[in-house]
């Protein structure tokens, strides 16, 4: 089982970037998927998540109206467009997979599966 996150980079505050989360190995259909970050001498905080079908979602605060978690289960991808982006939001980015049809928390050992991150650095 395996989960790659690709998309991050470099973006200035007030920009956007799009997270992808491909899976291999093992199809997400059946998994809620969640978002999460670690910034610099912080702990890993919960971002979003989806649910199986994609019709349940759900956000962090400090997130709201600027992110949105989506998925192509065809593509075996879960994506995270982040737009209104802002310093703070500089971070390791992780995608993670729960057994599960929603998602039950953030509580990380809930998720038995992650990928190995992509870093988001918003600069001017």
């Amino acid at each position: 089982l395996q989960l790659v996150e690709s998309g991050g980079g470099l973006v200035q505050p007030g920009g956007s970037l799009r997270l992808s989360c491909a899976a291999s190995g093992f199809t997400l259909d059946y998994y809620a998927i969640g978002w999460f970050r670690q910034a610099p001498g912080k702990e890993r905080e919960g971002v979003s998540c989806i649910s199986s079908s994609g019709v349940s979602t759900n956000y962090a605060d400090f997130v709201k109206g600027r992110f949105t978690i989506s998925r192509d289960n065809a593509k075996n991808t879960v994506y995270l467009q982040m737009n209104s982006l802002k310093p703070e939001d500089t971070a390791v980015y992780y995608c993670a997979a729960m057994q599960a049809i929603f998602c039950r928390s953030y509580y990380a050992p809930d998720f038995g599966s992650w990928g190995q991150g992509t870093q988001v650095t918003v600069s001017s």
